[in-house]
């Protein structure tokens, strides 16, 4: 299945015809989907933050800011919101001026930061805080943390569609349609 904010919209409308209420939601990290559910507590997946921080920082940084950054993300599901903002702003804090430091191109005079993926790091978690705590925030309503238990129950749906590699996205649909509906 294509992710795609239209594929959100059209799911989140057939699951409300239906006649269910969405309470909460658990997404990975995709922004514009977000905002699709503004109306609703929406959780920010700790496994696809941390995956995002190794994305950008590898599974053994060598700068010091970015093993600090790691290891902080790393403690994501065993804090709280107030204790892992707080660590994170410290963090930021001491490690403002070497995230400002800039490289300039001899031959082209034009400049970039120098530790771009520690900066992209700092700047997902800064995106996604409001969003990483939620499931602590409505203890009534049983959101999990992360999106585990849902993406494992469509790995044989995957597995049934990825066996028919090099479809187009209409036939692709079709099929995925098809063995939801059978």
């Amino acid at each position: 299945m294509f992710e795609t904010t239209y594929e959100y919209q059209k799911g989140r409308m057939k699951v409300q015809d239906l006649g269910f209420t969405i309470q909460a939601i658990t997404l990975d990290g995709r922004p514009g989907v977000r905002n699709l559910f503004s109306d609703i507590p929406v959780q920010m997946c700790h496994f696809h933050q941390k995956q995002i921080i190794k994305r950008y920082l590898t599974s053994n940084p060598k700068l010091e800011a970015g093993i600090e950054l790691k290891a902080l993300t790393d403690a994501l599901a065993n804090t709280t919101e107030e204790i892992f903002t707080q660590e994170f702003n410290v963090w930021c804090s001491k490690w403002e001026t070497f995230l400002k430091e800039r490289t300039t191109d001899l031959v082209t005079g034009r400049w970039h930061y120098t530790h771009k993926r520690i900066r992209s790091a700092r700047h997902s978690i800064k995106n996604n805080l409001p969003f990483l705590f939620t499931y602590l925030q409505y203890p009534e309503l049983g959101i999990p943390n992360t999106t585990n238990s849902l993406d494992g129950s469509f790995s044989w749906l995957k597995q049934d569609v990825n066996i028919h590699r090099g479809m187009n996205k209409e036939n692709h649909s079709k099929i995925t349609e098809y063995l939801l509906n059978n």
